[in-house]
């Protein structure tokens, strides 16, 4: 007696569209003997079979095993197929179908192993090629104008696919069935290498402009680097000359510069790195980690001058692997641009923007439709925290805990500085990749241009916009008028309970999980009593809070100017919490008193009591700078924002001491909030001076 079939309709959601999901679909369905056919819609995926019970499941269980590696698979739903559903013999795949969008473009992936097999091998149509890619790497976001995610488009439209890439793309069983930005030499983009004027550089004989620009950057030049989101700003980083003129061309006179090394051999030589770390190293998000290093004397003293760590990527697009393919030491491969202003993405705009720092420019025709910069994760506790989401990360969906899937849509437009913007639907949190200050006028340019394009890839209506509080923030400003244009509700979000609610989606909290308390400390956020916040204890939930707790005000004279002075931050808190003349009868012969000398303490003095440009402040990063200042860590000024509390991090964790000896605090629980009195933290500190 024959085994009956069965029809079955399986919904994928997640990550499933442009990473060879449908193929893999494809391969499986055709293994385990099943008739039907897959497509992509608005919602993901929809498979429909035809086959023996258990031939299905075992479908849906390797399924789950064999995923492609860029693909997440969220929700898997699976029904009854209709009556309509009559299966032909075989199984195919389907054209694209329309509908609202629930899926979205993945981020950009590093090179994959068997691109980078092609791209080393003599034999292969893709030696040395710097633009290979497949459905398991290359780029995505950073090439991307519009949905459907086609190459019609994206900026590979200006590549027509020759006869050979077209048989790949054709071809279910070939891992570039429908990879958007396939291409070859013969048909794709090329590469080329200019002098700062712009004229051509002679190819090394046997070689390529990819080689010659590694033999440039041996000879001790700076090179301009087009990659996949944006340029880079490249040399040796063993060489001390190189190093040091980099950074006085680029302005960046204190910064860490980035690394990037051939492999993880390379490394270990000069950081300690554990099964953490080169995992996320490794991964195709291909991040710079921040890794403890041990070696660092080995390279230039300006790579990463006062620091305990070095900031270390592998390469992740062909043109990095062909590179570096005969480096045994690092490159420096910091950002293109100058200090503060955004990564230059076009030719041109390189040229002209990055005059008078690359010696030599090493370019492709591919546009860079969207900036990307590079992502940047630190291992605490066994656990990767994203200091900078782009890159490998962004913009994949983050799943939000139980309760927000009836949520209405929202656009949170973010902050002032280290801007990222946010679409809330259906339980998901897209979060666009690291955009930067709004102060530059081009990135608060380019960050208008980003609100538009991720609300046309999602396809994304919202009912609710939410600022940050600040009233005179950019993106508070064009929330504003966003809101007003459309008709939409308007959620001003103070900063400190933003951070807070953050954490609580990134542990899992549910939306009716109650309250918290939870600790917010960093630099500066405007509070609800219009005074700048930074140190608080809140008891929050995700749709309030109540301030129980922060440090004491301290004021800071000059206002800006204490942001960037640290010493004006230690004055302030020592005639605050201390008294200047308390500080002047039992700690006047102290080092820090002979330095304070040569300051114009009374116009500061003048300054705090008048509370004449000396706004109070709560903020912890202020408390940092004035313990830096009063060690004499950076103490006159930063070349970075959190330079001083870096540097003070690094001494802190050379130091002998544990937990239990730290400087204690004073807490007036009589007032309302709570007070965190530092007054017996700055005598003790100062006794030991």
């Amino acid at each position: 007696m024959p085994v009956p079939l069965i029809s079955e309709s399986i919904r994928v959601r997640g990550l499933v569209q442009g990473v060879g999901f449908r193929p893999t679909v494809w391969r499986l369905a055709c293994d385990c003997g099943l008739s039907g056919d897959v497509r992509n819609d608005g919602a993901g995926v929809l498979i429909r079979l035809q086959g023996q019970a258990e031939s299905i499941e075992d479908f849906v269980a390797r399924l789950a095993h064999e995923c492609p590696p860029l693909a997440r698979i969220d929700a898997l739903e699976r029904s009854v197929c209709g009556e309509t559903f009559e299966p032909v013999p075989g199984f195919r795949i389907l054209a694209s179908d329309g509908g609202e969008v629930h899926t979205g473009i993945v981020a950009d992936a590093a090179t994959c192993a068997a691109c980078r097999e092609e791209i080393l091998d003599p034999a292969n149509r893709r030696f040395r090629y710097p633009f290979t890619n497949c459905t398991h790497c290359g780029p995505r976001l950073s090439i991307v104008n519009r949905i459907p995610y086609d190459r019609a488009n994206t900026s590979m439209a200006a590549f027509p696919m020759c006869p050979a890439c077209e048989r790949e793309y054709s071809n279910p069983a070939d891992r570039r069935f429908h990879a958007q930005p396939n291409a070859c030499a013969a048909c794709g983009p090329r590469v080329w290498l200019v002098d700062a004027l712009g004229v051509s550089v002679p190819i090394d004989p046997a070689g390529d402009a990819i080689a010659t620009a590694s033999r440039l950057m041996r000879q001790g030049r700076i090179l301009a680097i087009k990659g996949i989101g944006g340029f880079h700003l490249a040399c040796d980083a063993c060489n001390v000359d190189a190093v040091a003129l980099l950074r006085w061309r680029k302005r960046r006179y204190r910064k860490p510069f980035a690394l990037m090394a051939r492999d993880l051999t390379v490394i270990d030589r000069y950081c300690r790195v554990d099964p953490h770390e080169r995992t996320l190293l490794t991964s195709s998000a291909a991040p710079v980690v921040l890794l403890e290093a041990t070696h660092a004397s080995m390279l230039a003293a300006d790579v990463a001058p006062g620091q305990a760590t070095l900031g270390f990527m592998l390469p992740y697009s062909p043109l990095h692997h062909l590179l570096l393919e005969t480096w045994d030491t690092p490159l420096v491969m910091t950002s293109g641009n100058l200090s503060d202003e955004p990564q230059c993405t076009a030719n041109d705009d390189a040229a002209r923007r990055l005059d008078g720092i690359a010696d030599f420019y090493l370019l492709h025709d591919r546009e860079i439709v969207n900036r990307v910069d590079d992502s940047v994760v630190r291992v605490m506790d066994e656990q990767p925290r994203l200091l900078r989401r782009a890159r490998g990360y962004a913009p994949s969906p983050l799943v939000l805990p139980a309760g927000f899937g009836r949520a209405a849509p929202v656009l949170a437009l973010g902050g002032e500085l280290k801007n990222t913007l946010c679409l809330l639907k259906d339980g998901q949190a897209v979060l666009s990749q690291h955009l930067g200050d709004l102060e530059d006028a081009r990135t608060a340019d380019d960050y208008e241009r980003t609100v538009d394009l991720y609300r046309q890839l999602f396809q994304h209506q919202p009912r609710v916009v939410a600022v940050d509080l600040h009233p005179d923030y950019r993106s508070t400003r064009y929330g504003q008028a966003l809101a007003e244009r459309d008709g939409l509700e308007l959620i001003p979000v103070q900063h400190h309970f933003a951070h807070i609610a953050s954490v609580l989606a990134d542990c899992g909290h549910a939306l009716d999980g109650g309250p918290v308390i939870g600790v917010a400390l960093d630099g500066l956020g405007f509070g609800t009593d219009g005074t700048i916040w930074g140190g608080e204890f809140l008891l929050a939930d995700y749709r309030g809070f109540q301030r129980v707790a922060h440090l004491a005000p301290t004021p800071m004279p000059g206002g800006a100017r204490a942001i960037l002075e640290p010493w004006r931050n230690s004055y302030a808190h020592l005639v605050t919490h201390v008294g200047w003349e308390r500080f002047a009868r039992d700690f006047g012969a102290t080092e820090l008193a002979d330095y304070w000398r040569a300051k114009p303490l009374d116009l500061l003095g003048t300054m705090i009591a008048r509370a004449v440009n000396a706004p109070p402040s709560s903020s912890c990063g202020r408390l940092f700078d004035a313990v830096a200042g009063v060690l004499g860590v950076c103490r006159e000024s930063i070349a970075y924002e959190g330079q001083a509390a870096i540097e003070l991090e690094v001494l802190a964790s050379g130091a002998d001491v544990s937990a239990q000896q730290g400087y204690p605090f004073a807490v007036n629980t009589q007032a309302e909030p709570w007070l965190l009195d530092p007054a017996p933290m700055w005598l003790a500190l100062l006794t030991d001076l």
